[in-house]
């Protein structure tokens, strides 16, 4: 027995046909953004209708398996806004928040606007009201023309600039998957300080999370740490094969540890934490929410 499962297929055929539980808290949703990349299992240049459609589709099936209150996180490239927000509205979806997530790397320029430096998360909830939201503190270095030190750090607003991305080889560092010739596994694999802010921002330990677009199971790799239950679905069988090696040997670049001191000004880290907090003491672990482990069969 888990807390975590791995679901090889179509993520669609899944989740129309019930394959996955009517309990879940969170879904990260990290589709591929049709930019004509290349997937083996994926055509990534299909017509914006029929995108767009399918986007709809996802939204209103992960909906169906949601709680109340339940939240989900939907990344998409910064043009699609509008394309994003309309998916969620039209399947149920309360829309709380558009969280701008600002590259650490160079602008990407274009010939008739501005460089584009940043991508979208658009959070929501079923229902207007979320079951529970962590208010996360974090203490970035202060801007240029700040006086004083804060005393306990700040809240976590909707714009990101403290999450370094996995796509440029520079800021990859050890974190980034590589193969046997040095080339990075997965181009687009997410960030471990990224799932960690949403997954502590909108859970509680023994909750449940999906992630319907698996990859290299960022994901289901910090829910783990994290104490809570995690489902991933991954058509391509090598990542779900590497998403399992994540999962049975954690890494020393995957450990979330090394994050924790970020969060340090947060009221009742440890609880929101986990057992896992390196910070709890082991006569306080009694004191969290229990969960159950996920049955994998």
């Amino acid at each position: 027995m888990s807390d975590y499962r791995i679901i090889q297929g179509d993520c669609t055929e899944i989740l129309r046909h019930g394959g996955v539980s009517d309990d879940l808290h969170l879904t990260f949703l990290d589709p591929p953004f049709n930019q004509n990349k290349e997937y083996t299992y994926h055509h990534d240049n299909l017509p914006d209708e029929a995108y767009w459609t399918w986007m709809t589709d996802i939204c209103a099936y992960v909906y169906q398996h949601t709680v109340d209150g339940g939240a989900v996180y939907f990344m998409q490239r910064e043009k699609n806004v509008a394309f994003v927000l309309n998916c969620l509205s039209r399947t149920g979806w309360h829309f709380q928040n558009l969280i701008i997530w600002k590259k650490m790397t160079s602008a990407v320029p274009i010939a008739h606007g501005y460089g584009k430096h940043y991508q979208i998360i658009a959070y929501a909830t079923k229902g207007k009201k979320p079951r529970l939201f962590n208010k996360l503190r974090i203490s970035p270095p202060l801007p240029a023309n700040y006086k004083y030190e804060r005393e306990n750090g700040m809240f976590v607003t909707d714009v990101w600039d403290d999450i370094r991305e996995l796509t440029s080889g520079y800021f990859a560092g050890d974190e980034a998957l590589r193969g046997d010739n040095g080339e990075r596994f997965h181009k687009q694999q997410a960030p471990l300080a990224l799932l960690l802010r949403i997954i502590l921002s909108s859970t509680q330990v023994g909750d449940r999370i999906l992630d319907p677009f698996a990859g290299t199971g960022t994901t289901l790799v910090v829910a783990h740490q994290l104490g809570r239950q995690s489902i991933g679905i991954e058509i391509d069988p090598m990542n779900v094969a590497c998403i399992q090696n994540r999962l049975d040997t954690i890494r020393d670049s995957d450990r979330i540890t090394r994050f924790y001191d970020d969060y340090r000004h947060t009221d009742n880290l440890d609880a929101i934490w986990g057992a896992n907090s390196p910070h709890l003491r082991k006569s306080d672990v009694f004191d969290l929410p229990l969960f159950r482990p996920l049955d994998n069969t």
